[in-house]
């Protein structure tokens, strides 16, 4: 399937935002911007670098700027993610093809696309101590999992024990622990397959 079907394919299985999911990418396509499929979606680069991506959710569709989070948002429309640990992602939501102003859409296209023709600050947040959840700790008693673990980078280990952590029940953790023990001696990590 081509770049075209596949996005035709996206927006319609979101039947109930197809018409709102088809005027954003018009607008989208409009401003210049390079339509792609990433992560089973549209998305949209400019310079080289993700924009936007178009998502359809069952109580609204919205837009992705992936570098959200340095845009100036006069109109306070871009929202974090709930319970998102991303500084750049935010979303603007509609559950209307009505609510999409197109001269303000226009506006922070531009001003994104001004962000992604200037060089990517590299600043990252210097990793604090891994922690380990006492069910992972015990786990890796078992020297083929402990050994399987270790070989892990610390990104992959880190995404392992928060995944663990985050859990609120003894029963949840259990369970979570159950479905990552093979993939820890894959040597895969929880989100590799979200990576391009």
């Amino acid at each position: 399937m081509d770049r075209l079907q596949a996005v035709d394919a996206y927006l319609e299985s979101n039947s109930d935002w197809t018409e709102g999911l088809r005027v954003l990418r018009e607008a989208l396509l409009a401003a210049g911007l390079v339509e792609t499929v990433k992560w089973g979606a549209p998305c949209y680069t400019h310079a080289g670098r993700n924009l936007v991506s178009l998502a359809g959710f069952k109580n609204y569709f919205c837009l992705w700027f992936h570098e959200g989070g340095s845009l100036s948002d006069p109109h306070g429309v871009l929202k974090s993610a709930e319970g998102s640990k991303s500084e750049a992602m935010r979303h603007w939501r509609f559950t209307s093809p009505r609510q999409i102003k197109k001269r303000v859409l226009k506006a922070y296209l531009i001003e994104a696309k001004l962000l992604a023709e200037q060089p990517k600050a590299k600043k990252r947040k210097p990793a604090g101590k891994l922690v380990l959840p006492a069910e992972l700790r015990e786990a890796l008693q078992v020297k083929k999992l402990s050994a399987a673990f270790a070989a892990l980078s610390p990104g992959k280990q880190r995404e392992y024990a928060e995944y663990i952590n985050e859990a609120k029940r003894a029963a949840t953790k259990q369970s979570r622990l159950a479905k990552i023990t093979p993939m820890i001696l894959a040597g895969v990590g929880l989100n590799d397959r979200y990576r391009c």
